[in-house]
């Protein structure tokens, strides 16, 4: 079927919705799907359209329209959707809500009325139950709701129960890596912090335990992978905290290149500090048998297992953080066996395959 793939951002920009799209997009249409992306430039300079993958990408200026409040160009972008909705007459029209820009598919849902499956993969928060405000409209004209966790869901069930019915969990998956996973390394240990460097992801917390980690392991090591507006804030902590070389910053890293990077780690460190969804870098830990040290947070909890596949603690808790982290560090085989267990687990759990396989029968009943 042909369906209209609506996000905020989409390749090259990166992050945990990004890496899931870039792998999704071409596994379903190799199933006979056909796909049109909706997306926006965010402040990069980009081609309105460009193909990836064999799959049109159509980039609208909606930031700058919302943003600028230009009547003009907001009924130009308005149009263009209109536009792009009427030649490719999607079955399905598959929206990915993280920004504002789904004001446009709500303008233009009469003219080309396809069925319309929300999937959320950030945590809701604000005022749901306003039918007038924009979440509110969005809740109630999708068809169907899909949560990459069960904590995504209960949020939205909690202020909004008339979307119980009509909502699943389809756990985030990712395809097994081809980087086979090797031993931890212990002699230096390597810890990871990978993802965006934004406030909310919380490595400041994580740099902040390294001070206490380090007076028991003097020739520990940390990779910072991932770039961001708050990597000069990080850098700053890091020189106050006299870490010296000891952290390094990699900026940007190419996704292909992620589990090279997970494999050069002993363990993951995931210190969020906002309700994280899913938790997407605890799964592609787990999927090279690395323990994750996180925050008990949102979806968190729901990729790792405390104590199982590795260890949780209370968010913006640096001290606590240090002490699960000497845990391991401390019990090789402890952290041995966690990571192995969440490697199994990740086969069993978040099978991509079974992953694929709920999103090809949701599109399925849904268009039908």
């Amino acid at each position: 079927m042909k369906v209209l793939y609506w996000t905020q951002r989409f390749w090259p920009h990166i992050g945990g919705v990004e890496v899931h799209a870039s792998r999704f997009l071409p596994e379903m249409a190799r199933r006979g799907h056909e796909f049109r992306v909706i997306t926006s430039p965010g402040g990069r300079d980009l081609p309105p359209l460009e193909v990836v993958d064999g799959i049109p990408v159509h980039r609208f200026r909606f930031e700058d329209a919302l943003r600028q409040k230009d009547p003009g160009l907001m009924a130009r972008v308005r149009r263009d959707v209109g536009v792009l909705k009427q030649s490719f007459q999607p079955d399905l029209v598959h929206l990915h809500l993280t920004d504002p820009s789904v004001i446009f598919h709500l303008m233009t849902r009469n003219p080309s009325p396809s069925p319309t499956l929300l999937s959320l993969r950030v945590s809701l928060e604000g005022d749901l139950r306003r039918p007038d405000s924009l979440m509110g409209r969005t809740l109630t004209a999708a068809d169907w709701i899909t949560g990459n966790s069960a904590s995504v869901l209960a949020a939205m069930h909690h202020q909004v129960p008339g979307t119980a019915a009509r909502s699943s969990v389809i756990l985030n998956a990712l395809d097994t890596p081809a980087t086979a996973p090797t031993p931890l390394p212990w002699d230096p240990p390597v810890l990871l912090l990978l993802g965006r460097l934004v406030p909310e992801k919380g490595f400041d917390v994580a740099l902040q335990a390294l001070p206490a980690i380090v007076r028991h392991h003097p020739r520990l090591q940390v990779i910072v992978a991932g770039d961001g507006p708050a990597r000069p804030e990080l850098q700053a902590i890091g020189r106050e905290l006299g870490l010296g070389d000891r952290v390094r910053f990699l900026g940007w890293v190419d996704p292909r290149a992620v589990p090279g990077w997970i494999n050069a780690a002993t363990l993951l460190v995931v210190p969020s500090r906002w309700k994280e969804a899913f938790g997407l870098v605890a799964l592609q830990a787990a999927q090279q048998a690395r323990p994750v040290v996180g925050s008990r947070v949102g979806g968190l909890p729901e990729v790792v297992l405390h104590e199982e596949t590795g260890l949780l603690v209370e968010r913006e808790d640096p001290e606590a953080l240090a002490r699960a982290v000497l845990r391991l560090l401390a019990d090789p085989t402890l952290a041995i066996r966690l990571g192995e267990e969440g490697r199994s687990r990740a086969a069993q759990r978040f099978s991509w395959t079974a992953h694929l396989d709920w999103f090809s029968k949701l599109y399925a009943d849904l268009a039908c």
